[in-house]
């Protein structure tokens, strides 16, 4: 959600980022309602300021003066209650609008229509060679009996899997490394809720975007009164909106800036705008662990940025430490959403893919979500700023584990353990069978 006044005063500025994000909202529309939305505004206080001067002034009436005033009453709180509810559909309708109005882009992110026109800025490692004929990582599972994707459809449907064995222990260590990392880092660390009410899915901006992407509850349970639920639920896809709605309707000190937040979670995802996809494997699923960093800073830009930056650094570092070969992406304006001032993409070089996979989404969405979710802090002279949040995947698993055992197999069809993750599964080296 962007600031009204700074929409009114730079429409031209809004207008291109509609455009250059591919979306469909009418600002002009927009514009209008808020311009009726103002003016009603300014007549139901007069309407109201009116009633209460009546309201002062009957009590020292008598006769027909009194009665002409009380009929004078009754039309105004009549036509009172006409604008209030005409006000009340107004406000509905530009509180749904203004939700879909998108943050202005960075001057230097790249403009383009969808994922083609990323721009690589920066690699490191090289793609391993093979001098055998190397397995997916679909392969190694079956032939290592350390992933079932057979039994995972079977029991949990399109895009299930079960893992297995070293796969299962691999999976904790590394989900565990990157969450103690994190921690050893200063962030807080938290469990967070993945069962969500509207409001956190509002606020992180994955409504109303990304609501066919959100699995929603059909049976949500009782209330503390044995009454049926009458509120809805939803399963979060990312221990984004649960850290952010943790700081909801909250004014933080300057001093107590940044927060920093890593949430832990599992996640699920309907994956309704990725069909035909990556149908294959572990690559795209409906439910999986993540652990997430998110900063909470001042409104300042450049500092905003520079978090973006060590957010990214700090995923990096952990890819750099499993060894992996990985490079970032700058997203283009029409792949990164209509929140986002500046993102990047974090892939990962998988073998079978014979390309990088994307494994890490580096985010600053600036106050586009503090002004949904009301996330404020005083600064040192006694003003209340909305503060500007970022976010970026520390790791997901188990697509990660593709990178894993694909660029780590041995000829013999072992696959050699990230010497970091050792101490956490416990073993070297998955051997053959």
């Amino acid at each position: 959600m962007l600031d009204i006044n700074f929409i009114r005063e730079n429409p031209d500025k809004v207008k291109k980022a509609i455009v250059d994000k591919q979306l469909s909202v009418n600002l002009d529309a927009f514009l209008l309602l808020d311009e009726k939305r103002r003016a009603l505004i300014v007549q139901i206080d007069e309407m109201r300021r009116s009633q209460n001067e009546f309201n002062k002034k009957v009590v020292n009436l008598t006769g027909a003066e009194k009665e002409r005033f009380i009929v004078d009453m009754k039309v105004l709180s009549g036509d009172l209650k006409t604008k209030e509810s005409e006000i009340a559909k107004i406000e509905k309708k530009y509180n749904e609008m203004s939700l879909m109005i998108p943050n202005i882009p960075s001057n230097d992110t790249p403009i383009g229509l969808d994922e083609s026109g990323n721009v690589e800025i920066e690699k490191w490692g090289e793609p391993i060679k093979f001098d055998f004929n190397p397995k997916d990582h679909i392969a190694l599972g079956k032939d290592l009996n350390i992933i079932d994707l057979e039994k995972g459809v079977r029991t949990s449907g399109f895009r299930g899997y079960y893992l297995k064995n070293e796969a299962a222990s691999l999976h904790m260590a590394v989900l565990m490394y990157s969450f103690n990392k994190m921690r050893e880092k200063g962030f807080e660390v938290m469990i967070t809720p993945t069962i969500l009410r509207d409001f956190a899915l509002v606020g992180s901006g994955h409504f109303p975007f990304g609501k066919d992407d959100i699995y929603e509850l059909a049976n949500t349970g009782k209330e503390v009164s044995a009454a049926e639920a009458k509120e809805t639920f939803y399963l979060g896809g990312t221990s984004e909106p649960s850290v952010l709605a943790y700081f909801a309707d909250t004014v933080l000190d300057e001093a107590d800036l940044p927060k920093m937040s890593c949430g832990f979670s599992q996640c699920y995802r309907n994956e309704v705008g990725s069909y035909g996809k990556d149908t294959k494997g572990l690559y795209r699923i409906h439910e999986f662990m993540k652990v997430e960093q998110v900063v909470l800073c001042k409104d300042d830009i450049r500092e905003s940025d520079e978090w973006l930056e060590k957010l990214k650094v700090n995923s990096q570092e952990i890819l750099k430490d499993l060894k992996l070969p990985h490079r970032v992406i700058q997203v283009c304006t029409g792949d990164m959403g209509a929140g986002k001032r500046k993102m990047y993409d974090i892939e990962t070089w998988m073998p079978s893919r014979g390309n990088y996979g994307e494994t890490h989404s580096d985010s600053n969405l600036t106050d586009w979500q503090s002004r949904r979710l009301n996330i404020k802090y005083k600064t040192k002279d006694g003003q209340k700023k909305y503060v500007y949040a970022l976010n970026n995947t520390v790791i997901a698993s188990p697509r990660i584990l593709i990178a894993i055992l694909e660029n780590n197999q041995n000829e013999d069809g072992s696959i050699t353990v990230p010497e970091v993750l050792r101490p956490l599964c416990g073993f070297e080296k998955i051997p053959s069978r």
